[in-house]
């Protein structure tokens, strides 16, 4: 039986709303699909820049000078000491944290927080040093005193040595010197 010519006319109008309803969906799909992803994209660069934020305002740098005591025939040192201060704008930071490495063409030598000593400068200009809560906050300076132990064929006359300061969070700081010549026993020396 043949059907009218309207109604093959109506049939055809409902195949092109389907397919239309169809072509809605999918894009409304695909549309929310793109938004997660940039949501999550959005996400993950926002907490990339936290962390680097985070990681800049931790960081510490040297103060003054590197020193170094010979040891009781001045062939070797016994102590290194040097100050660390945080950098500009920087946030405070547990000191308790930290670990140092101090490195010879013959030995490396790993210290904690609890193998080396730490003197507070709490007014870098006045003379209130001492104990102290364990974070270093800005404006403050810490003298950081490490007995490495090592013999005077590790670290002798014109030895040169690094001293790595590694805070949990933030880049290592790498403090190099050179052990002078002709020392005299149990004597300070700043070292470059």
């Amino acid at each position: 039986m043949k059907l009218p010519k309207s109604i093959e006319q109506a049939f055809t109008g409902l195949e092109a709303a389907i397919v239309l309803i169809a072509f809605i969906i999918v894009a409304s799909v695909f549309a929310y699909v793109v938004l997660g992803a940039g949501f999550l994209t959005t996400e993950k660069a926002q907490e990339s820049v936290h962390a680097g934020i985070q990681q800049t305002t931790s960081a510490v740098q040297p103060s003054g000078e590197l020193s170094v005591q010979a040891d009781g025939a001045g062939t070797g040192i016994n102590t290194i000491t040097f100050y660390l201060q945080l950098a500009a704008g920087g946030t405070g930071v547990d000191m308790g944290t930290f670990s140092y490495t101090v490195t010879t063409p013959a030995k490396v030598g790993t210290f904690t927080s609890t193998d080396v000593t730490y003197t507070w400068v709490k007014e870098i200009a006045g003379t209130n040093h001492g104990e102290h809560s364990g974070v270093m906050n800005l404006g403050e300076m810490v003298l950081v005193t490490i007995n490495p132990g090592f013999s005077s064929t590790e670290m002798g006359a014109r030895t040169k040595f690094l001293v790595e300061v590694k805070p949990s969070v933030g880049a290592a700081v790498p403090i190099s010197g050179t052990v002078p010549m002709g020392m005299n026993p149990n004597t300070w020396y700043a070292v470059y």
